[in-house]
């Protein structure tokens, strides 16, 4: 890895500031040194990269990560894939979350037991390129709750295994924990789009919600909840789930429950996939009238409104939009940085600290990661343009110069300067 000194770079470093003029050294894997006003970090030995005006940040991190799921047009679809196939293809999202510029993610469920641990594995071994990544359980759902494909005649398969009874969640928690999983996952609530298990409707049990967290918090893990209606949010709590997943239908009662454990959970609310399906997945047969009628547009007017309101509150609200279908594929994902700014009113600088600042505490790294600051680890973008004055530019693989994560270059902004100046000579 060695040294490297950036140059000429306006330095935006999350922590809430403006950005400013600066210069950024990297040695090995960490931020060694960040100068300002004019001053200079010591380039002795170091490779330079003068940035030429171009914005320094912290790489994005996914609250919502799937990095097994295949941009898939049904659920039972991802069942359909052999797991040797399915690794591959994970392997291939794994490049494309850093590609467009995550160089970190907290997954929510994976399509198989063990693809996220594999996948995981791999990438803190250096065999595949890819962001760091807790790596999750499949969603752990009950008989007719959202996950559960299976027909009466047939039995297919998809992202979840299916449990019923606080033993059969334990048993089958506890089988996960031993395989290497850093998050439990659950279903709780439903989905609109399934006519058995709806939003609104809460299907796990209280006991069975208990056992899966008692799992655990007796081996230092943490648990995650699909949780769209309000009592799965407020029994998610109740039972000491650190995140919650969507909390687009919270009554008041969930808000104050909420706000009460702010300092100790999350809300990823996923906008990103409500609004596809709402309003781009007419080409996979669900126009927007059909979305409507499933009440997806209720539930996307309602989490804005609810959003707004938990942001007032001070909940961490992170982005993650729950990628990996086919109107909402993986690859779009700073797609939800923009709908914090158009739909949640968060300012551009508020969104972006989101998913970098933000994303480093549900990470459990934030002492180290999602801020450019000394003795921080070099993960790290290089952007053409200041995405403070249209947060879009990060949507666009092209204007990410350079993709650093752990010191090293993923992408070598090298290539890309070199040629702005042969085409400006």
């Amino acid at each position: 890895m060695g040294k490297i000194a950036f140059t000429g770079v306006q330095v935006l470093d999350a922590s809430g500031g403006q950005p400013f003029a600066g210069e950024v050294l990297v040695e090995g894997n960490r931020i060694r040194a960040v100068a300002r006003d004019g001053a200079q970090v010591n380039r002795e030995g170091a490779r330079i990269v003068d940035g030429g005006g171009a914005t320094l940040m912290p790489g994005l991190i996914e609250s919502h990560m799937h990095c097994s799921f295949l941009d898939t047009d049904s659920l039972e679809a991802l069942g359909f894939v052999p797991v040797e196939e399915h690794t591959l293809r994970a392997m291939q999202n794994a490049k494309k979350f850093l590609d467009q510029g995550f160089t970190a993610g907290c997954s929510a469920a994976a399509a198989k037991p063990r693809l996220d641990i594999v996948i995981r594995n791999a990438i803190n071994a250096g065999d595949i390129p890819g962001p760091r990544m807790l790596a999750c359980t499949p969603e752990l759902t009950v008989s007719s709750g959202l996950g559960d494909v299976r027909l009466a005649h047939m039995h297919r398969d998809t992202f979840a295994l299916i449990c019923d009874g606080a033993d059969e969640f334990r048993k089958v928690s506890r089988e996960l924990v031993r395989e290497g999983v850093d998050t439990l996952k659950i279903n709780p609530s439903g989905d609109e789009f399934v006519p058995f298990a709806r939003a609104h409707h809460t299907v796990m049990t209280e006991d069975e919600v208990a056992a899966v967290c008692e799992v655990a918090r007796s081996r230092g893990l943490r648990t995650a909840g699909h949780c769209r209606s309000a009592e799965s949010v407020k029994m998610c709590l109740r039972q000491g789930a650190e995140i919650i997943y969507h909390a687009t239908l919270v009554d008041e009662e969930a808000k104050d429950m909420l706000e009460a454990e702010k300092d100790r959970i999350f809300v990823s609310p996923t906008l990103g996939v409500t609004y596809t399906t709402l309003y781009e997945a007419g080409d996979w047969g669900v126009t927007t009238e059909m979305a409507t009628d499933m009440g997806l547009k209720r539930e996307l007017e309602t989490a804005v409104e609810n959003m707004k309101d938990l942001k007032k509150r001070g909940v961490r609200i992170l982005p993650g939009g729950d990628y990996g279908f086919a109107w909402n594929p993986i690859g779009n994902n700073a797609r939800d940085i923009e709908y914090f700014v158009n739909l949640l009113d968060f300012s551009p600088m508020e969104a972006i600290m989101a998913a970098t600042k933000g994303g480093s505490e549900i990470m459990m790294m934030e002492n180290e990661l999602g801020q450019i600051k000394e003795g921080f680890l070099a993960d790290i973008l290089l952007v053409d343009g200041n995405p403070l004055t249209d947060v879009s530019i990060l949507q666009d693989a092209n204007r990410l110069i350079g993709i650093m994560k752990d010191g090293g270059f993923h992408k070598d902004p090298a290539d890309h300067l070199s040629a702005s100046q042969e085409a400006a000579e």
